[in-house]
């Protein structure tokens, strides 16, 4: 699965509070996966202990960006791994290592900005299953919320105009363009209820972010 980070993610990164013994666990639980080439393990043991509000060692956000890195999360690893870098700055024990990782990274991070078929963290587009790619589709009237009728703009709805005369008096007259009934056919749909327009699903894109990480190749490439 992605993680997606959040702001607050990070807030408990070097932080001295309870259960460190809880903290210190997974991590040489995570690590040791690492060492193994376990890093879908090693993965599920960080998000877990993202997940549970303990304090974070400073070093945990170089450890999952490496873990995220050879799990192709790409940019994951570069939050993560700027992460460590903010935190630490090149006093930390594993910058030598940062480094590096930024390096590797570089190539991979490019791929995914000039890619058309992924999106900016590297998941790749799928069709739409709303309007199946087409971009429009025929759907509920915005404009009238599917009721047919809008309200008369120049009589505000009421049917009814007000003048006043030479003796300035008020008066009272029927609209002229919605004859008296305060409302107007939809200009939009027509009274069909209906509009093509682009779908609202995919935002007239024609596609969808998939869970699917993206190896850049067009379908056709696959077939081979």
């Amino acid at each position: 699965m992605t993680l997606f980070l959040l702001a607050g993610s990070f807030n408990s990164f070097g932080q001295i509070g309870p259960n460190l013994g809880q903290t210190d666990s997974w991590m040489k639980s995570a690590v040791a996966a690492m060492e193994r080439n376990d890093y879908q393990a090693a993965n599920g043991i960080f998000r877990n202990l993202i997940d549970s509000g303990l304090p974070l060692p400073e070093e945990m956000p170089y450890y999952f960006a490496e873990t995220l890195f050879q799990l192709g999360q790409y940019d994951n690893s570069a939050n993560f791994l700027n992460k460590y870098l903010e935190l630490s700055g090149f006093t930390g024990d594993h910058y030598k290592g940062a480094q590096e990782l930024q390096k590797k990274l570089e190539g991979p991070l490019h791929d995914i900005q000039s890619c058309q078929l992924c999106d900016r963290k590297g998941y790749r587009y799928k069709v739409c299953f709303t309007c199946d790619g087409n971009k429009q589709i025929e759907q509920e009237c915005s404009y009238c919320k599917a009721k047919g009728v809008v309200g008369c703009s120049r009589c505000g709805g009421t049917g009814m105009i007000t003048k006043k005369n030479i003796f300035n008096i008020v008066e009272y007259f029927e609209c002229e363009r919605c004859s008296g009934k305060g409302r107007l056919t939809c200009p939009v749909c027509n009274a069909s209820l209906k509009e093509v327009s682009a779908c609202r699903t995919c935002g007239g894109s024609g596609r969808l972010a998939s869970e699917v990480l993206c190896d850049h190749k067009a379908e056709e490439e696959h077939t081979h």
